[in-house]
């Protein structure tokens, strides 16, 4: 299988998984170094943490179940649009999916959040445009989910979950991923729009 991944995957697949192994089992302290807190950003120019957030997970469920998601849709999408692009649309939904969570939480000092999820979620949302009849499968649902249907469902969920404010999971950071992933296609490749519902027949 990691003979058909790209180098931007690969790069990126070694890195968040090193570096998040590295702070969960053998540096602890480098959760707490790397993490984004809103409050810090400007008041200690805490800017490197935009990117370090993105490559360190809390607990080990996280982590799998990110580089899962981002191995399945980052791989085909890497050889679809070039590695330079794909790169950038993964920094670009990194540091984007971040804006929420800012103004939100820039007067909370106790708010935090760390992982891939903005960033994979622009990569999957990138993927959907791209190949829009895959099929997606979600445990514990027992049928595939046509990509185009959970595009809609996750958008709407995660706008609602977003609102509520509750639990560990930062789901401003999946919908402004989500979102960067769209805006960056109808920016780089708009045309793309059009071949998709070509495919749906639409």
């Amino acid at each position: 299988m990691f003979d058909q991944i790209g180098p931007g995957a690969l790069t990126l697949l070694v890195l968040t998984v090193g570096l998040s192994a590295l702070a969960l089992w053998v540096v602890p302290g480098m959760i707490d170094k790397c993490a984004f807190r809103p409050y810090r950003l400007l008041r200690d120019r805490d800017y490197l943490a935009l990117l370090t957030s993105g490559f360190v997970h809390a607990d080990i469920g996280h982590l799998l179940f990110n580089m899962f998601t981002f191995y399945f849709f980052a791989v085909p999408l890497e050889h679809r649009i070039g590695t330079s692009k794909f790169l950038l649309l993964y920094f670009a939904g990194l540091l984007l999916s971040q804006v929420q969570s800012y103004y939100k939480h820039r007067s909370n000092p106790e708010y935090a959040t760390l992982g891939a999820s903005g960033a994979i979620s622009a990569v999957l949302f990138a993927s959907i445009v791209y190949m829009p009849t895959q099929s997606i499968y979600i445990i514990p649902i027992p049928v595939p989910i046509p990509a185009p249907l959970f595009a809609v469902a996750y958008l709407a969920y995660t706008y609602w979950s977003a609102k509520q404010a509750r639990g560990r999971i930062n789901h401003d950071a999946h919908l402004g991923g989500a979102l960067t992933g769209l805006v960056f296609v109808a920016l780089f490749d708009p045309g793309a729009y059009g071949r998709a519902l070509r495919l749906l027949g639409l």
